[in-house]
This record gives structure tokens, sequence and C-alpha cells, in this order.
């Protein structure tokens, strides 16, 4: 299986983005000179300092401006919110330009927790060691799936990679082969049909289940964008990951929403919020979650009541989290087609 990793771009309508680990992206594509310079080798000092005993980073932190100086034991390592897979890409660029031996040993020691962390049928939980609550299912939520793969696709056919052992780079094949297996085997299907996924499935039955009280069993209309992105990002699809393509495509045709936009106002507290207007000229937008079986949008607040109003949950859902967005649009427009040419004289 060769894939090639695609960067992902989309445009995003009234979302709240959550907050990510704070390792600049661009940091990644500093010159070597930058890395090998006072300041560059402190960054790299003060993100290792971060690093758990597992291997793993914390998310919401800022890993690179100072270094951690409490106990290391208090620090809790995730996969959640892009922690640890950029910290271990930028690692690896600083490897790359200084040849230092502990860039290396930290790089190696995060790809053996991820390695050991994939459950036997291919999935990630948000971290590891796995806990008893909704941390221990596979999740998709903020692309921590899609996010993992991506590394181990580079670790395994990137030239910025070589100088891993050839060992280590196999055993990111493998994992990344059981993950795409993974990806097509929680696809959610509906009267015979593929749709797309859920932002988390069960560890053990694969099937759509609850994370956080108002993130409910359902079709995500915003993290099944980047699992389709990485499929198609797949040099030589096969005949289950073309379908599965093909069938997320159509869900996401189906289920797009015309003639509404979400508007900032003041409400009658004072308060910033949101309300869903009409507007015969919007672009199409999709919802964050989907009911299974009947694809009408829901909306929760914390108690967990499925809504079909986004008027009927509270300001503080209204503005806190991103229940509508335009996720799909560029996905469906632009990069679906070019990729259905692409594959169009692929035997099927």
């Amino acid at each position: 299986m060769t894939i090639h990793f695609i960067v992902i771009s989309c445009l995003f309508l009234f979302v709240i983005l959550p907050s990510y680990s704070l390792v600049p992206s661009e940091f990644t594509h500093k010159s070597d000179e930058w890395f090998r310079s006072k300041e560059g080798k402190q960054i790299v000092d003060n993100v290792l300092t971060w690093q758990t005993q597992h291997g793993d980073w914390p998310k919401n932190e800022d890993t690179a401006s100072e270094p951690f100086d409490g106990n290391i034991d208090d620090i809790h390592g995730t996969f959640d919110n892009r922690a640890t897979t950029n910290e271990l890409r930028f690692v690896a660029r600083a490897f790359r330009s200084t040849n230092e031996p502990r860039y290396q040993q930290a790089f190696l020691k995060g790809i053996s927790h991820i390695l050991e962390a994939q459950y036997t049928n291919g999935g990630w939980p948000q971290f590891y060691p796995i806990g008893k609550k909704y941390h221990r299912h596979i999740t998709f939520n903020d692309d921590v799936m899609v996010l993992i793969l991506e590394l181990l696709i580079d670790v395994s056919e990137s030239s910025d990679y070589s100088f891993l052992k050839t060992d280590v780079r196999n055993k990111a094949k493998d994992a990344v082969a059981k993950g795409i297996d993974c990806i097509l085997r929680t696809q959610i299907r509906q009267n015979g049909k593929l749709t797309a996924w859920c932002a988390q499935h069960d560890e053990k039955t694969l099937k759509p289940t609850w994370a956080r009280a108002y993130e409910p069993p359902s079709i995500s209309g915003y993290e099944s964008v980047g699992v389709v992105r990485l499929l198609m990002s797949i040099e030589k699809p096969t005949p289950e990951i073309i379908n599965a393509i093909e069938g997320a495509i159509e869900w996401f045709k189906d289920n797009a929403i015309q003639g509404i936009r979400l508007e900032r106002f003041t409400n009658a507290d004072g308060q910033e919020d949101r309300r869903v207007v009409k507007d015969p000229e919007a672009g199409r937008i999709w919802a964050r979650f989907y009911e299974l079986g009947t694809n009408r949008p829901i909306f929760l607040d914390r108690d967990s009541v499925v809504r079909y109003s986004f008027s009927e949950i509270t300001q503080e859902r209204r503005t806190g989290y991103a229940y509508y967005g335009g996720w799909t649009e560029r996905l469906i427009s632009n990069e679906y087609p070019r990729w259905n040419e692409k594959i169009s004289s692929i035997p099927r």
C-alpha cells in the first residue's frame, strides 16, 4: 500500500476551534541553521522537557516557550488536539538538522509509544495507557486517528525519516495498514449504503459511541472530512477504499444544509450568542452531528438530551462548540473531483 500525505486545508465557517498543541507548525519548517542556533536548540530542549515517561506530550500547553520545571509524573500525555504528533514532527526535524542523539532518542520513544497504543483492530484511543472513560474509544474526534496515521505514513515512506532503522519503518507501515482497515470497518452503513463516521467508535464493537456529554453516537459532518481526505491520499486505492470514499461523498452531498447561516449577536443578557438565520444566498453548511438512522441534525447540551433545533440548546453550548460549519465544501467541490479524475482509470 503506497500512501502520500495531502496537506489538509479547509474553509471553516463558524468553527469554535479547540486549543491545540502549541509547538508552532512553522518551527518544523525552519532552516537547518535555525535548529543549530542558540534559539533553536533552546526551543527543542524546552519541548523535550515536556515529554512524559511514556513518550507522549500534553495537550493545550505551550511546550516550546518555556521548559517544564515540575514533576514529570504530573504531565498527562495524549494524542488529542494535535499533541504528540506535532512535537514528534518537530523533534524529527531537529534531529535531521543537528544529528543530536537526544532528539533521535526522544523521537523513537514517542513513535514506540504510538505503535504500542494501537489496538489490535487498528484503532487508537485518545491517550495511552487507556483509562475507563470515553477516552478509551477509537478516536476520530479532532482528527486523532488521521494525524497519527499521517505521521506513520511519513515515517514509513518519506526520506525525511530515513534515519530510522528498517524495522521501525516496517512497523509503522504495518500500523498504517491496520489503521486503514479499521477506518473501513468503522464506516457507518444505513439501509445498506456507506455513509461516514462517528467522532468515536467503541474500541471492541467498533460501533458509534458516546464521548463527552454533548458528543453522542452519530454521524459526524466534521471528523469524517479528515478521514475521507486521508483515504483519498492513497495513491493506488483498493476497491474497498474507493467505495468508502464515494459512499461518504454521496452522504455529504445528500446531507448538506442550504438556506441558513449562523449569525453572531448580543442577547438580552448582554452575552455574545449565535442564532440560525434564513438566508437563501448562504453557501452549504453541515451539522457536526447527524442522528443515526434519520440523518437529522442534532444538538446537545451538557445534559445529553438530543434536540433538533440549535435554538433549544443553551448559550454556553451555542457559543462554545462548532455545531455547524462549511468543513466539507472544499472536499466535495474541488478535491473529490480531482481525485475522481485521477483514479478513473483504475479497474473497479
